[in-house]
């Protein structure tokens, strides 16, 4: 188990009777890079059946943007089937995902005593995968997955899940490890000190 960190402590302190914990999933609860890369890789070489030469960047999170660098002449038909397929794949590689103990051990410390809710952009489908895979899934009173306003705008999931639970956004706080995400939780009127980065 890894030694609590400045960060880390300062936030518990913080931690209320009545303070409502936001879990992020993906590279915050749960280190999915590995899986979610393989997923893709997987995906790629049987939508162009070809092997690439893809490395895997434990700092960088593959998505789709990447992909349509990394694989520049992709039509957009290829591109659809390799995003669906690499939901598909995900299973696949289920085990390379590994659980962050820190956050978890904070998940697990207050779940039965707090509000202690996954806030994710993550599919439903694949986090449930995920939760359930590390037994995970009942320590959340709620979950809020990926979601985009009928314009296709991805909504800021803070802001939704504060609004959806009626919850003032200075008794929340959050753990999050992606700096567009972390400036949305600051959009949505959580203090700053109450965000911890991982």
């Amino acid at each position: 188990m890894g030694q609590k960190n400045e960060g880390q402590k300062n936030i518990e302190v913080k931690i209320k009777a009545d303070t409502v914990l936001f879990f992020d999933m993906d590279g915050t609860l749960i280190d999915t890079n590995l899986a979610n890369f393989l997923s893709y890789k997987k995906a790629i070489n049987s939508v162009t059946k070809s092997d690439n030469d893809l490395i895997f960047n434990p700092d960088k999170r593959f998505n789709r943007s990447n992909l349509k660098i990394a694989i520049p002449n992709l039509t957009e038909t290829e591109y659809e089937r390799i995003i669906q397929e690499k939901e598909e794949y995900y299973d696949d590689f289920l085990h390379e995902t590994k659980i962050i103990e820190e956050i978890a051990d904070i998940l697990f410390k207050y779940s039965k005593s707090h509000k202690t809710v996954l806030v994710t952009n993550c599919r439903q489908e694949r986090a449930m995968k995920t939760l359930n895979y590390f037994g995970l899934a009942d320590k959340f009173s709620d979950i809020f997955y990926r979601q985009f306003a009928d314009n296709e705008e991805k909504i800021n999931k803070f802001q939704n899940a504060i609004s959806k639970l009626g919850v003032p956004p200075n008794s929340v706080i959050v753990f999050e490890n992606e700096i567009s995400e972390i400036n949305d939780a600051e959009i949505a009127g959580i203090p700053s000190a109450n965000i911890l980065i991982v």
